[in-house]
């Protein structure tokens, strides 16, 4: 196997070259796991697919073939499987091509992955929300297609790769979009932004906004803990600690900004069509990752929200509210 001796070589350890792939590299979670691993002394290899670019390695996932040369080829020790679909109601409308890549594309990576320690990124859509917090044993309930999805792909990780896969599951995530509608709390800034116009937003669904690049801290923490001690297996919760509905998340934002927030107004009950149902309240109890030192401190939300925003700040209807 080709090794490297990482960093000073104190007291003149060997270690080995570790490999990492991690698909869906292209999106916003997949983008921050790749980094951190890039980052941190790992040779790592992401795959796209609609958004591959020229640093990434263009792969259907849903194409066997495709995915057994991609991991015969890098012989990866880690692979992090970040691809899904994760629009609740996309799935809805697209319930077939979203459950090939959701659970199809989960089997076909387990049953190639002999040797790997594979991470799945899940989520807390498996619980209903109607008794939190959940641990890791606590029976799943999805409302939703989307929430089915992920609990199928679950188990396609973990019949095909008994002995060395991770199912991490975690909450509503946010990071370094390349645009607002990434994801579903960086999208609020339009609404922040609206300013002179009212609109309302949902101030009834509890939620726990994680920064994507705190989730890509605790994947590498993982992999290497597993490279260390393979008996690391199993389902696994990661989540932020702040509670807030994404009436509060879109104040929070204006706050961070030094926007005003007195345009937007807490609905407090789901108006009929709304879309795929959601959970009221699916908390993550995170106790075996914190036992096990694998957790990572959640960066505040302001922070990191003012950190995933920063480059939209000069949107001209931004400059419009603070300097005139």
């Amino acid at each position: 196997m080709p090794g490297f001796n990482y960093g000073d070589y104190q007291d003149e350890v060997y270690t080995p070259y570790r490999r990492v792939l991690v698909t869906g590299a292209t999106g916003l979670l997949g983008r921050a796991v790749y980094k951190e691993f890039k980052n941190n002394d790992w040779d790592a290899l992401g795959c796209g697919y609609n958004r591959a670019r020229p640093c990434f390695l263009k792969c259907n996932l849903l194409d066997d073939d495709a995915v057994r040369g991609v991991i015969q080829g890098f012989q990866p020790h880690v692979i992090v499987h970040c691809a899904a679909e994760r629009r609740p109601d996309v799935v809805e409308h697209h319930t077939e091509e979203a459950m090939n890549l959701n659970v199809h594309a989960c089997s076909t990576l387990a049953k190639e992955s002999d040797g790997i320690f594979l991470i799945y990124i899940s989520t807390d859509y498996v619980f209903d929300g109607r008794n939190p917090p959940y641990g890791e044993n606590d029976a799943p309930n999805p409302l939703n297609l989307y929430g089915k999805s992920k609990l199928e792909g679950e188990r396609e990780i973990l019949r095909h790769c008994p002995a060395g896969a991770a199912v991490l599951r975690v909450p509503i995530l946010f990071g370094e979009v390349e645009k607002v509608e990434e994801s579903a709390v960086t999208v609020l800034w339009d609404r922040v932004q609206e300013g002179a116009e009212s609109c309302t937003i949902d101030h009834s669904q509890q939620r726990f906004p994680t920064y994507t690049n705190d989730v890509a801290r605790v994947c590498r923490n993982m992999a290497e803990r597993a490279l260390q001690d393979p008996s690391l297996r199993g389902i696994f919760h990661y989540s932020a600690k702040e509670q807030m509905t994404k009436y509060e998340m879109a104040c929070a934002i204006a706050d961070a900004f030094n926007l005003p927030c007195s345009h937007l107004i807490p609905m407090t009950e789901q108006p009929a069509g709304a879309g795929a149902q959601r959970p009221q309240n699916a908390q993550l109890e995170c106790s075996r990752l914190e036992l096990l030192g694998l957790s990572a401190e959640p960066t505040p939300f302001k922070t990191a929200i003012r950190d995933s925003l920063w480059p939209f700040q000069h949107d001209k209807r931004w400059r419009q509210t603070v300097f005139h």
